[in-house]
């Protein structure tokens, strides 16, 4: 057997080590159970137009070094990447594919204003890395069909000539895409649908899904044989409890809200999956539980707050752990890139994975290093392993489909720490450096 160590420290990012084994074991023990969980379909992020403003700031020959970093399946693979439908809070501007008002018939749909920011930035990475895959998912629908007319805030209209035409208006958005050849293979129904943003949103009640989804999306999705599948979310909760204004107490009770809508046969038949982020992170081992026959993607990590700590870099890694746990099969990422400070058209600041500097220069950040230890040596296609011992809850494994191992693990102790990893009757004694991320891949 052959074992490579890749470690990433505060001090030094990405860089292969050699083992040299502890004599002494430790009490603190990492445990392959021969329990083999769900099947991968990868890594991903989302294409948003303020990363594509923001790439075109980079020099040519950091531009392609960085798509290639991403995305060639000699480095991280990046595979299953999500794609706004309108506006997502990293758009450039408001927008929607039809706001002429009362078009039911949907003659002014058009897509040409993606053809000028997330088009050629999908292109790009096809070239790399010609296939990927995609899902899609809405942060609004097209303002006239809301109540009030807004991009934020409001709720769709529960009008029969409403759903018709929002149905149609998400397998338009599908057929487009498939003619520019993008494949489309999920439409999660609403980004975060239970919560009102000042960027666009829209809420939706456990009865607007199973409506809409039961009578009007799934029969004209089910008639497009090469479209996308119906997945619920992208779920950002139910949380149990939320803290309202003045102290009050908010209750929303996970199964009254998911099993309302999937108790219903005439939904679960078209449903193939749940996309959890956010506050659903607290409910996604319900949903594991309850429906284990439904696929279950992260759809968007957590994204901070534009500075790029160390810190949140290792929190992040407790969420890809967590979610892995309760039985996700692709991970994906926010923004890939945007410019230093993150900030979004309507004041946000968030996260990447690397950011363009004044002068062009592509800075990669912690998150980046998270990701590329997950990804780089994990293949779409890999069963996620058992873990127990004491440090299970900071690691993952895997199995890739040509028998390679691989082991993702954390030291988020300001302190080294050895470890002993047990493999049967094998024993590999070794010391992480403290705030340390590492990767172990075992090969014949």
């Amino acid at each position: 057997m052959n074992i490579q160590w890749f470690q990433t420290t505060t001090a030094q990012p990405f860089f292969q080590r050699n083992i040299l084994p502890l004599q002494e074991e430790s009490p603190n023990t990492l445990q392959l159970t021969g329990a083999r969980g769900q099947t991968l379909r990868g890594f991903g992020g989302c294409f948003n137009e303020l990363g594509y403003l923001a790439l075109a700031h980079a020099n040519a020959a950091q531009r392609q070094a960085w798509m290639q970093t991403l995305f060639s399946p000699a480095e991280m693979g990046l595979c299953f990447c999500r794609i706004p439908i309108g506006a997502s809070d990293y758009a450039a501007e408001w927008y929607s594919c039809d706001e002429t008002e009362d078009d039911y018939a949907l003659r002014r749909f058009s897509i040409a204003r993606d053809r000028r920011y997330l088009i050629p930035y999908i292109r790009e990475a096809q070239a790399v890395n010609p296939n990927l895959q995609f899902f899609a998912s809405p942060w609004s629908p097209p303002t006239w069909m809301k109540k009030p007319k807004a991009y934020n805030y409001g709720t769709l209209r529960m009008e029969p000539k409403v759903l018709a035409a929002y149905a149609h208006y998400l397998q338009r958005f599908v057929q487009e895409y498939r003619q520019e050849g993008i494949p489309i293979v999920q439409v999660h129904v609403q980004n975060e649908p239970f919560a009102d943003q000042k960027f666009p949103s829209c809420r939706w009640s456990a009865e607007a899904f199973r409506v809409f989804i039961g009578e009007y999306l799934g029969p004209v999705f089910e008639k497009d044989r090469d479209g996308a599948d119906i997945f619920l979310g992208t779920f950002n909760g139910p949380e149990e409890m939320t803290l309202l204004p003045g102290n009050r107490i908010q209750l929303e009770n996970y199964n009254r809200y998911v099993d309302s809508i999937l108790f219903d046969p005439q939904v679960l038949r078209y449903v193939k999956g749940i996309g959890y982020q956010w506050a659903g992170r607290t409910v996604i081992d319900k949903t594991h539980l309850s429906f284990p026959e439904l696929e279950l993607i992260q759809t968007e990590n957590e994204c901070g707050d534009g500075t790029n700590s160390w810190a949140y870099a290792q929190y992040m890694f407790s969420l890809m752990c967590h979610y892995f746990r309760c039985g996700v099969t692709a991970y994906v990422y926010w923004n890939f890139i945007l410019e230093a400070g993150g900030e979004s058209t309507w004041g946000w600041k968030q996260n990447s994975m690397a950011t363009v500097e004044k002068d062009g220069t592509v800075l990669y950040q912690p998150e980046f290093y998270v990701m590329k230890h997950f990804a780089r040596f994990v293949r779409p296609g890999a069963a996620v392993l058992g873990l127990s011992g004491h440090w299970s809850s900071a690691a993952t494994a895997f199995e890739n489909r040509d028998g390679s191992r691989v082991l993702v693990m954390q030291n988020a102790l300001d302190r080294a720490e050895p470890v002993t990893l047990c493999d049967g009757g094998r024993k590999l004694t070794v010391e992480l450096q403290p705030r340390s991320f590492h990767t172990f891949v075992e090969t014949e």
